[in-house]
């Protein structure tokens, strides 16, 4: 019985983090307006170099957190702070000539800590920019030739959002487990 429990315990942990990292960009207008788009034929695989200009060193704002892509050891960190808890990951970023960017990492809450893996598919036709995330996902316009406000791209910013409240949700969450 008590493997069942341990996996039971890990569940609340599980789905927060999977929400958070499944739904990165679930929330966006752009993405809840282009729920039926297709794919424009002719849109190509963005190359790894692309990815890389696009992503290296920068802040992706989330509804309730942010993860960050440093160019160093291509280190991914981030934090959620929700509805469902406190949760923080620190792990890797990679890119691909298929188009593809992941964010491979292993997220803490008050629960338990656990690997999770999200990637996002990246095709660009004349300027635009369209993004799903990897299985399951719907494609939508991740950034126009003339960037738009309401781009999900515009989230992508230069400040770290994430080093200074991922070290103090660090110290929270394990002066919690202490308890």
């Amino acid at each position: 019985m008590k493997p069942l429990k341990n996996i039971v315990s890990l569940i609340p942990a599980t789905s927060l983090a999977f929400a958070i990292v499944l739904g990165v960009a679930a929330e966006s207008s752009s993405v809840k307006a282009a729920a039926t788009m297709t794919l424009p034929d002719g849109a190509r695989p963005m190359t790894a170099v692309e990815l890389y200009t696009l992503y290296h060193d920068k802040s992706w704002r989330w509804p309730d957190g942010a993860g960050r892509m440093e160019n160093i050891d291509r280190r991914f960190s981030a934090w959620v702070d929700g509805t469902g808890g406190q949760s923080w990951a620190e792990g890797r970023w990679a890119v691909t000539d298929n188009g593809r960017l992941c964010l491979d990492a292993t997220w803490h809450a008050a629960n338990g800590q656990f690997p999770a893996k999200t990637c996002f598919v990246h095709r660009i036709l004349d300027g635009t920019i369209y993004q799903k995330r990897e299985t399951g996902g719907t494609w939508f316009v991740f950034r126009h030739p003339v960037t738009k406000q309401t781009d999900e791209a515009t989230k992508l910013i230069a400040d770290d959002l994430v080093s200074q409240r991922l070290e103090a949700m660090k110290a929270a969450l394990t002066v919690h487990k202490t308890d």
